[in-house]
């Protein structure tokens, strides 16, 4: 009688693919522990960067020690992440030599703060100068968020990643409108550009949030639901309609600056305990996955020893698990010799089906998401640099020929990197005769 045993090169194949997956895990948690902490580390410099736009819009009369006690919670916060980033020099942590480079950069961008924050000190720089100057940092720090975001594959983390950079991403937006508007109310002046600029931010945090809400659990997402109907966000709303709508170089009153920064830090501040929540949640999630990774390893191997130690009952029961088709209503079944029940070998293979096709999908939302804003940052930037827009210009170019052509912004974006140099060249020129052109009053 030959021997029906599973033979021990594909029992240690298959007992190798699960550890394997242990340690994807494990790596990615680790990925997971250095987003959180960039994560802290952007809080702690949106905070110092509407401290320092307050002291610098009211020439240094406001916010002077608040801003030092900032830049000390910036400073170990950073700490931290230099002392990770070491840690990742090392091969077997996994990092992409693109993930490598996007550390060396921001760290380029950390060595330069010293300067900033002596610049602000002496108030040598303009508070829209600060403002650039910290988001630049921070936007260093948001794409390698997004770079950990694109390297997980793992079902029911890497979902929850993708909330992640998003709930980060708006809160940024959401920090750079508060400083904007920092500035514009403490200086007293209204200024189109920068009411654009809020304009913008504002679009861009509802679109981020929407995505954070689209793959975040239904707890959060619900606490964030309940968060947006508090007294503050009506208090916010009628604030950003004051520095919207006012008339170019209108003045604007400097005894809302107090008011308006802490409406804004309050929304800030909400973001944040989600953030933190959602850290834990992802902690917890990789935790589940190597609980339940090691619990199927185990039984793996007991499934093994069983198959060695106790080969099937019925003669030609393996004969039947490839007869099924021609039994069309016979349903083969696995036999516990131990204990006699049976289990329906197509219900097992129909529910593993289900759970990899489940697993699949989550997947493929999330590489989606994550292209799209990969795809549209890249247009916006070609834009940018091809016909000197500005950010907000860019995208709004975008969108009106989404909206012109009822196309998806996706495409669009798609399109416009795949325009040739020569349209590009076409479009400047039309626009630089358009500027030049008198307009009728």
């Amino acid at each position: 009688m030959p021997d029906r045993a599973l033979p021990s090169p594909a029992a240690r194949l298959a007992l190798a693919a699960r550890r394997r997956e242990i340690d994807a895990v494990r790596l990615l948690a680790g990925r997971v522990e250095l987003a959180e902490a960039i994560g802290t580390l952007i809080h702690a410099l949106q905070r110092e960067r509407g401290a320092s736009t307050i002291y610098l819009a009211s020439g240094g009369q406001r916010f002077s020690d608040v801003r030092l006690a900032m830049a000390e919670g910036a400073r170990q916060a950073e700490s931290s992440v230099r002392a990770m980033f070491d840690a990742y020099e090392a091969p077997g942590q996994g990092a992409s030599a693109r993930v490598l480079a996007l550390m060396a950069w921001t760290l380029l961008g950390l060595d330069a703060m010293q300067d900033l924050r002596s610049r602000i000190e002496r108030r040598t720089l303009s508070a829209h100068e600060e403002v650039a100057g910290f988001s630049a940092i921070i936007a260093g720090l948001v794409e390698l968020i997004y770079h950990l975001a694109d390297a997980a594959q793992v079902p029911g983390v890497s979902s929850l990643l993708v909330a992640f950079l998003h709930l980060v991403q708006g809160k940024e937006e959401a920090g750079q409108e508060r400083a904007v508007g920092a500035l514009l109310f403490a200086s007293g002046q209204c200024s189109e550009a920068h009411q654009q600029r809020i304009n913008h931010l504002i679009e861009a945090q509802e679109r981020n949030l929407q995505v954070f809400c689209d793959f975040v659990d239904a707890p959060l997402r619900e606490k964030w639901e309940a968060q947006q109907l508090l007294p503050g966000t009506a208090r916010l709303e009628r604030l950003r309609r004051t520095l919207c709508a006012a008339r170019a170089d209108a003045a604007l009153d400097a005894q809302h600056s107090d008011a308006w920064f802490e409406v804004c830090s309050e929304r800030i501040d909400m973001l944040w305990e989600l953030e933190l929540a959602l850290a834990r949640r992802l902690r917890e999630a990789c935790a589940e996955q190597v609980r339940q990774a090691e619990q199927d390893l185990h039984d793996s191997e007991a499934v093994l020893r069983h198959l060695r130690d106790r080969p099937p009952l019925h003669q030609h029961a393996v004969e039947r698990y490839f007869d099924l088709a021609s039994q069309p209503g016979a349903v083969p079944e696995v036999i516990d010799g131990s204990s006699g029940q049976s289990t329906s070998l197509l219900e097992l293979v129909h529910s593993q089906s289900a759970r990899l096709s489940s697993m699949e999908s989550e997947l493929d939302a999330a590489r989606r998401a994550l292209h799209e804003r990969k795809v549209i940052e890249r247009a916006k930037g070609v834009l940018m640099s091809r016909l000197r827009m500005t950010e907000e210009a860019a995208f709004r170019a975008l969108q009106k020929t989404s909206m012109d052509q009822n196309r998806r912004l996706l495409d669009v974006a798609e399109a416009t990197l795949a325009l040739p140099d020569q349209a590009f060249q076409q479009l400047a020129q039309q626009g630089a005769a358009a500027d030049a052109k008198p307009r009728s009053r």
